[in-house]
């Protein structure tokens, strides 16, 4: 367990997991890579002419708080654990400067520090969703890795960072990508890696009470599994806000259910959306729902198709039709 115990408060994004190191650590998620499909030719990239690639967000939200977009379930969650006193201040007091400057070493000597002069349209999406989110943009990184990933961490009140892995790249379009940068800010907007971190700290450190320890700690960890299942939500709504599509959003999970870039162009969000209405049916008599509950209440991720389901009704809602009532134009900066 030490090798997982310093990166606790990862805000892992899309793929469900079952095991609580599998959480820690992150689980996946997936987009496409900037290429042809996207407007980014070989010949656009010639005589060092750049092709923006980048799609400015049609509208903003200004004084956007993280109350205005949460998930009812999350706010009562999160409420929850700050009502637990030292809880905040444990957290940052066991990961400090040290996982700090490890987790800080671990980036930059095997990862891509996004910015400006590198990989300039990726940190222009990033910029663009911060804008939207009203939040500060953290430090991006890009890291080669096989398996699909990325997750976002923030220390004791330091700058945070979102790590994306290259075969993330793989999957999706540009809105897409966009989409899930949104998601892993919406983390850092609703303060879920604070709260991950203490309560991940808090479970292991049961487990290690003798007598009632385990037991406890495995209240913790069911506790910790419907918040995390529920900030995942919030997120969701996140990416929502930055995409201003719900089919961008759906179409992000459709292609982590079962998605691959030799397949994306065949793939149809209304059938997924189908799909999840047909599930709802299933599991709407008393054995569906057992089957239901015993096959989510392991994971740290709602279902794809339920979240499908739960970003199209948002999308509907008099909730989401205000905030975008709220909204006002986005003008990007000029690029020179």
């Amino acid at each position: 367990m030490a090798s997982s115990f310093l990166p606790l408060s990862y805000c892992v994004c899309v793929n469900p997991s079952s095991h609580l190191t599998d959480r820690v650590r992150g689980t996946g998620v997936r987009f496409r890579s900037l290429s042809t499909r996207d407007g980014l030719t070989k010949e656009g990239r010639q005589g060092g002419a750049r092709v923006p690639i980048c799609r400015a967000a049609p509208v903003v939200f200004q004084n956007l708080e993280a109350d205005d977009f949460q998930h009812p379930i999350d706010k009562q969650n999160t409420f929850l654990l700050r009502m637990i006193p030292g809880l905040n201040e444990l957290g940052k007091a066991l990961l400090g400067q040290v996982a700090e400057q490890v987790l800080f070493f671990e980036n930059i000597g095997t990862s891509v520090l996004v910015s400006e002069k590198q990989l300039p349209d990726l940190y222009q999406l990033l910029l663009e969703a911060a804008k939207v989110l009203n939040i500060e943009p953290p430090d991006l990184y890009l890291r080669q890795n096989p398996v699909p990933n990325a997750y976002t961490l923030a220390i004791s009140g330091k700058k945070p960072f979102i790590v994306v892995h290259t075969s993330l790249v793989e999957l999706l379009s540009r809105k897409e990508l966009q989409a899930v940068l949104a998601h892993e800010l919406g983390h850092l907007k609703c303060d879920h890696g604070v709260w991950l971190t203490v309560a991940n700290i808090l479970t292991l450190g049961a487990y290690s009470v003798p007598g009632f320890g385990g037991i406890i700690a495995q209240r913790l960890e069911e506790q910790l599994l419907r918040w995390l299942r529920a900030a995942e939500l919030t997120c969701d709504r996140a990416a929502l806000l930055v995409a201003q599509d719900p089919k961008v959003v759906i179409s992000v999970l459709m292609k982590l259910a079962g998605g691959s870039p030799s397949l994306s162009d065949q793939l149809n969000v209304d059938a997924f959306l189908e799909q999840a209405r047909s599930y709802d049916k299933a599991s709407s008599s008393p054995f569906g729902w057992y089957i239901r509950n015993a096959q989510t209440s392991q994971l740290s991720h709602p279902l794809p198709i339920f979240r499908a389901r739960e970003i199209d009704e948002w999308s509907r809602s008099s909730e989401y039709q205000s905030l975008l009532k709220r909204a006002t134009q986005y003008k990007p900066p000029q690029r020179v």
